[in-house]
């Protein structure tokens, strides 16, 4: 039987620790929309399947970021009909989605495997998109947020652009 000073003592420190661990979840981010009217959807195809695998070690906020990323790449191409199967893929693996203080500046990170596969599965491209950001600390801001929305919004121009670049999905 835990006693009632015993009980305080583990509530303090409870509160305490949330206190003293800022930065434990992933600030919530804007998807990135960056549509093309000359290309609304890759690879001559206009229906995919997209999969997002967050393959971070920390996958702190793990549905948040998935949720970013898909709706980023969604709504920057609007021609395309996202299905659930019997279509070319896109697939994008998440590495890296974290920003870190560093004494006065803000370092955030982007970093995601993407592949795109034809119906059978055949690569029709893969490449690397990333980002690294260093914002100053600003008063008045939440320097975290927009340094981490800065790396996402660079890296998903990169997705896109090699997206917007997938030959004939057939």
């Amino acid at each position: 039987m835990i006693s009632t000073d015993m009980r305080l003592c583990l509530a303090c420190l409870v509160v305490l620790s949330a206190i003293a661990m800022p930065g434990c979840t992933t600030p919530t981010v804007k998807p990135v929309v960056a549509k093309d009217p000359e290309i609304a959807c890759p690879g001559g195809a206009t229906s995919w399947r997209l999969a997002i695998s967050d393959q971070r070690a920390d996958r702190r906020d793990s549905e948040k970021v998935q949720r970013a990323i898909r709706d980023s790449i969604t709504r920057s191409l609007p021609g395309c009909q996202w299905v659930q199967k019997d279509a070319p893929e896109i697939s994008i693996e998440v590495d890296r989605f974290q920003v870190r203080n560093n004494e006065d500046t803000w370092e955030a990170f982007a970093e995601f495997d993407v592949i795109a596969r034809d119906r059978d599965g055949r690569t029709l491209t893969q490449f690397r998109a990333e980002s690294s950001v260093a914002r100053p600390n600003y008063r008045g801001i939440d320097n975290e947020k927009m340094a981490l929305q800065q790396a996402l919004e660079e890296a998903m121009q990169r997705a896109l652009a090699g997206l917007r670049a997938v030959p004939n999905a057939g």
